[in-house]
């Protein structure tokens, strides 16, 4: 199952490599939690001095919540992978409660 992820870039266009990557890593997803029903990623760039500025932020629309995660580094990539990361462990989590139930 392919999950319907809609992608917005705030301020800048991201390139299709960048696009595919984050299409990707969301539809492994399903992997843990086949319920997924669709992805809003938005991406921009904080200003600051930092160079850890690229922002991600994830929301999933599953069934009884969505899970979110917004996580910040030095490239969109990095950033993607790491609320990915907080995302399946949220998964985890809703998975496990809905089997206690």
């Amino acid at each position: 199952m392919k999950v319907d992820v809609k992608i917005h870039s705030v301020h800048f266009d991201a390139d299709k490599k960048l696009l595919n990557f984050i299409e990707e890593r969301v539809n492994k997803l399903t992997k843990f939690y086949d319920h997924i029903i669709d992805a809003e990623v938005i991406l921009k760039v904080e200003k600051g001095a930092t160079p850890e500025n690229k922002v991600a932020e994830i929301r999933l629309s599953i069934p009884g919540n969505d899970a979110f995660a917004k996580k910040t580094s030095k490239s969109f990539e990095e950033s993607v992978d790491l609320a990915i990361e907080a995302l399946r462990r949220q998964i985890k989590k809703h998975k496990e409660k809905e089997r206690s139930i």
